[in-house]
């Protein structure tokens, strides 16, 4: 009897638990029917502990629910995220448990973006090229998973793309080039490419400037495109192409933060994105380069990390911040015990480069060669179906800093570029020379660095405002 008494009186304190969830659900923007997912998303988590209090959970049981999730492959990535945010309501906002902020939530939401087939990661690899009739590193069986083109581009481009592989030109490069390739097939309208020549390029570039307003690195993007097509691929050197209208190319300063700035945007940015920004400005990494950072780069001893195949193909050593290395530390524990996770689920394997995937292939499941900054999600690769851990989308980082800018009242246009010219300019304001910055930055010409030279406030270098004569 006791127990029939109970039940409507704790059916009635459910009910009221729900209708306070979905209260604070809706108060952080998500509207019907929605909500009711984040109830079930929820009721999930709860489902799954129901040996244990809410009140009883820890640090551990979310981050090993939201691993667990990390490794299903039937959620979207946008599936995901709403899980993550359910469990953060859950014991943020409703029961305000106090190592509930403990928990990097941006990372298991931001981080869970997965690459796309032709990311610049793995989009080399994702899209092999004809060779005869076979395909680069593929069997028969494989070519149908293959992104179709035009038939009549097809060859073109294969051509094109093995070209630029031969030359070692980076797959964002690749992209680019066979996009302008296209775009100069469609305003030829579909005319043989072997009877094309300086003149239609030469047309392509004033319609270009003229007709659609392009900037002027995207009208030499364009140029430098067509000349490789037609001097490496269809074996007709352009020549001088004659004074066709230039686009206007704009000189524009780069978005340096000041020293109280920096630390005012980094006070701002805490967990993963936080000390992945540290390490941009400590660095002077590119996004790219701190976003697919390795574990055996790190080099704690030397104090410092290898940058490994930067823009241009090339390898270079910046500084390792010791103020960071506490903080990384910790942060590759957690990876390393992730990692140990993946490997006893019967994933753990990383993404590798085709040549050393071949040369090596026991090392995609090594600790040394895993991302210092994985995603929270494992993700399938297109190509091979296999389902690996890559590296955090760098999208989740650029948000990131961009919105922390904000909170910390700064007014310029922060992205991720603003911390690497913020760490040029501030050595150079520390007495640094312009050549070593140039190496650090991995810039071909110094002429590159010189840009930052124009904030210096030193004799020869800066001008003093008449008024404070």
């Amino acid at each position: 009897m006791e127990q029939a008494k109970k039940t409507p009186a704790k059916a009635k304190q459910i009910e009221r638990f729900w209708d306070r969830f979905i209260a604070l659900v809706r108060r952080r923007g998500i509207k019907e029917p929605f909500d009711r997912w984040y109830v079930i998303r929820a009721e999930e988590y709860i489902r799954a502990h129901d040996n244990k209090r809410l009140q009883n959970h820890g640090l551990q049981d979310v981050e090993s629910w939201l691993s667990m999730l990390g490794r299903k492959n039937e959620l979207n990535d946008w599936q995901f995220q709403q899980a993550v945010h359910a469990i953060q309501i859950l014991f943020c906002d409703l029961l305000q448990t106090e190592w509930a902020s403990a928990v990097d939530w941006e990372h298991w939401k931001e981080g869970s973006r997965q690459l796309p087939p032709d990311h610049a990661t793995v989009g080399g690899d994702n899209k092999p090229i004809k060779i005869g009739n076979a395909v680069e590193g593929e069997d028969e069986s494989d070519q149908t998973n293959l992104e179709s083109i035009p038939a009549q581009n097809s060859e073109l481009t294969d051509a094109l793309t093995r070209e630029l592989r031969l030359g070692n030109y980076s797959y964002r490069t690749e992209q680019s080039y066979v996009a302008w390739t296209e775009r100069f097939l469609v305003y030829c309208k579909g005319r043989d490419p072997r009877r094309l020549g300086a003149g239609e390029v030469f047309s392509f570039l004033e319609y270009l400037a003229l007709g659609r307003k392009v900037s002027g690195s995207t009208q030499n993007q364009a140029l430098n495109a067509l000349v490789f097509l037609f001097d490496k691929v269809l074996k007709r050197p352009l020549g001088d192409l004659g004074p066709f209208a230039r686009a206007k190319r704009s000189k524009r300063l780069p978005v340096v933060l000041s020293r109280d700035e920096v630390r005012r945007l980094l006070a701002a940015m805490t967990g993963t994105f936080g000390l992945m920004a540290r390490l941009m400005y400590g660095t002077g990494m590119r996004l790219m380069e701190v976003v697919r950072l390795r574990v055996q780069d790190i080099d704690y001893d030397y104090g410092q990390i290898v940058v490994r195949h930067g823009k241009g193909d090339k390898d270079r050593i910046v500084p390792l911040p010791e103020s960071v290395v506490p903080d990384l530390r910790t942060h590759l524990k957690q990876v390393k015990t992730l990692h140990e996770e993946d490997l006893r689920a019967g994933f753990g394997r990383v993404y590798l480069p085709a040549a050393p995937a071949r040369k090596y292939p026991r090392a995609a499941a090594e600790w040394g060669w895993q991302y210092a900054f994985p995603s929270s999600r494992l993700s399938v690769d297109p190509r091979t179906n296999e389902r690996r851990r890559h590296h955090l989308h760098e999208n989740g980082l650029q948000k990131t800093i961009k919105r922390c800018a904000a909170q910390a009242g700064i007014v310029k246009r922060v992205n991720s570029h603003a911390l690497r010219h913020s760490f040029a300019t501030h050595l150079l304001e520390a007495g640094y020379d312009i050549r070593t910055i140039q190496k650090l930055l991995g810039h071909a010409d110094v002429s590159t660095t010189m840009i930052y030279t124009h904030v210096l406030n030193k004799p020869g270098l800066g001008v003093r405002s008449p008024l404070d004569f």
